[in-house]
């Protein structure tokens, strides 16, 4: 069951405005996550009205988490841990760099981290063949 957030916080490091709203939707998201191990949702913060004051009150409060991944296809991707687990900061960058997509994404780890089934089959079957050819036809299928 999630619990009820309040609309306002009497705390002074809670950013109020936009960052305020954005964070309250997090705790909402996250409730939904603790419910659920396998759920996934994501804030989209190019569509909504994010200033870079805000940007920057989110960050310092979300902090970072203990992992920081990146990759490279068709333009660069960052994948940040907050220091929430189960928050991330993502950004996909176009080939020029510049920000195509960035969200805050609630889930166990986002989809952009986890291998494709059929990459892991290509995988196993390229580990095989390579053991095969190494251990002249030894290798376990």
């Amino acid at each position: 069951m999630r619990e009820p957030i309040a609309a306002t916080s009497t705390d002074p490091l809670v950013p109020s405005g936009v960052a305020g709203a954005v964070l309250r939707e997090v705790a909402t998201l996250l409730a939904a996550l603790a419910g659920d191990p396998g759920w996934e949702g994501a804030i989209d913060l190019r569509g909504l009205p994010v200033d870079d004051a805000a940007r920057a009150a989110l960050r310092d409060f979300l902090g970072c988490g203990e992992v920081d991944a990146s990759c490279d296809v068709a333009g660069a991707s960052s994948v940040r841990e907050t220091s929430f687990c189960g928050v991330w900061w993502v950004v996909h960058r176009c080939a020029s760099g510049a920000p195509l997509v960035e969200q805050i994404v609630v889930a166990r780890a986002p989809a952009l981290l986890l291998a494709h089934p059929a990459d892991i089959v290509a995988a196993h079957r390229k580990l095989v063949q390579r053991l095969d050819v190494r251990c002249g036809g030894c290798a376990a299928t």
